[in-house]
C-alpha cells in the first residue's frame, strides 16, 4: 500500500472511530491530568462558523472577521481524530483568496500556548493548498503547510506554537516582535499553492505540557515502513512496479 493510498482509506478509519465514540463519550474526557482549561484560554475563535462550547469546557467565539468567505463545505465528512461533538471545530472553516489573519488581544506578560486547528476537507492530494503562518508580521510558525501531506482528507490536524510575551514583545525560538496596542497578530499566507484558511484559534495561558494534543494517526501498513532492500527478490534485483 502506498502513502497515498493509506491518506483515502484514512477517513474510513476514522469513520469507524467517531461512531466508537458517539458512543463510549468524548476521547478527551479521559485526559483527566488537564484541569480548568477553560479558565486557562485567553481568546479561542471557531473560524468560519458559530459559538461552539467544546468537550474539555472551552467557549469559542463566533467568527466576527470580515476579510475571507466563512465555509461549511467540510459539515459533509466526518473528521477523524476528534469526539463526535467537536467535529464542527474543524468542518467550518475561513479563508481567503489573499494573505488574511487575526488580532489576538493579550492582556498581560507569561508563557502562552497558540493552537491553530486544520482540516483539509476540499482537496484529496498532496502540494494542492500550501501556506505559511506567521506571527505578528515577523515570526514564522509554520513553513509550507499541506495538511493533507500531513494527515490526509477528513482528519484534525494542530499546530502547536508555544511563546512567550514580555515587556511588550513577543518571545519566539529566540526571535522577538514588538507588539502594537496589546494585540498579536496571526496571518495565514497566500501562495501560489491555492489559498490560505484556518478552522479554528486558540490562546492560552500556559504552555504545550498544560494542553491535551490530538491523538495519533493510526499506524502506517508494515509494507510502508520497510527498509528498501526488503523491495528486492531473492535475487537480489529489484520487482517490478
Amino acid at each position: 500500500m502506498t502513502f497515498i493510498q493509506l491518506k483515502f482509506i484514512q477517513p474510513f478509519l476514522w469513520l469507524i472511530l467517531a461512531v466508537t465514540f458517539s458512543h463510549c463519550g468524548s476521547s478527551q474526557e479521559s485526559a483527566s491530568g488537564f484541569k480548568n482549561l477553560a479558565n486557562k484560554v485567553a481568546y479561542a475563535v471557531n473560524c468560519g462558523g458559530e459559538a461552539h462550547t467544546d468537550t474539555l469546557g472551552v467557549q469559542y467565539a463566533r467568527d466576527m472577521n470580515k476579510v475571507g468567505t466563512a465555509s461549511d463545505y467540510g459539515k459533509q465528512l466526518l473528521i477523524g481524530r476528534v469526539p463526535q461533538r467537536d467535529q464542527i471545530l474543524y468542518q467550518t472553516e475561513r479563508y481567503h483568496t489573499s494573505t488574511f489573519g487575526y488580532d489576538i488581544p493579550i492582556a498581560e506578560d507569561g508563557r502562552y500556548l497558540l493552537v491553530l486547528k486544520f482540516s483539509e476537507v476540499y482537496f484529496n492530494a498532496p502540494n494542492m493548498k500550501v501556506f505559511d503562518v506567521v506571527l505578528n508580521g515577523d515570526l514564522t510558525i509554520a513553513s509550507d503547510l499541506d495538511v493533507f501531506e500531513r494527515v490526509g482528507r477528513g482528519v484534525a490536524h494542530d499546530e502547536y506554537i508555544d511563546f512567550e510575551i514580555k515587556d511588550g514583545k513577543i518571545l519566539y525560538e529566540g526571535d522577538e516582535s514588538e507588539i502594537s496596542a496589546g494585540k498579536i497578530r496571526v496571518e495565514f499566507i497566500k501562495s501560489y499553492r491555492d489559498n490560505p484558511k484556518v478552522n479554528a484559534i486558540i490562546v492560552l495561558k500556559g504552555s504545550l505540557a498544560e494542553w491535551p494534543q490530538l491523538p495519533p494517526l493510526p499506524s502506517e501498513t508494515e509494507d510502508e515502513t520497510l527498509p528498501e532492500q526488503n523491495s528486492k527478490d531473492s535475487t537480489g534485483k529489484n520487482r517490478n512496479p
